[in-house]
């Protein structure tokens, strides 16, 4: 009997080794592209992290009724391509000053004042 048991025994651990030791692995080479994808997804998540950290930028939103913990905490939330658009618009955006257009209506404005006041 005990014979029986060990043939058994050894037979459902060879059938066991053979159906369940056929896992395969997949290891492939990645592409520098998606390496510094992942990267830079990172890198911008940081960078708008660290905007909204300094204290104006805390100030700004607490005035307009914004709490700074939420807007923290909705950018941990935004997927990576949503990131990556507000970081670009953040780096694109004029910082406080006017753009072209804003100049040439200060231009024009002054250029009109001037005409009306000092004409004779």
């Amino acid at each position: 009997m005990s014979s029986t048991m060990k043939k058994m025994t050894c037979r459902a651990l060879v059938v066991s080794l053979l159906a369940l030791s056929f896992q395969t692995a997949n290891a492939g080479m990645i592409g520098a592209d998606q390496a510094a994808a992942a990267g830079a997804a990172q890198t911008d998540r940081s960078m708008v992290l660290s905007v909204l950290s300094r204290a104006e930028t805390a100030a700004q939103l607490q005035a307009q009724g914004i709490d700074p913990t939420m807007a923290r905490e909705r950018v941990a939330a935004m997927t990576d391509q949503e990131v990556q658009s507000l970081a670009q618009n953040m780096q694109t955006a004029p910082a406080g000053a006017l753009s072209g257009g804003g100049w040439l209506a200060v231009v024009v404005v002054a250029a009109l004042i001037w005409y009306f006041a000092f004409r004779k």
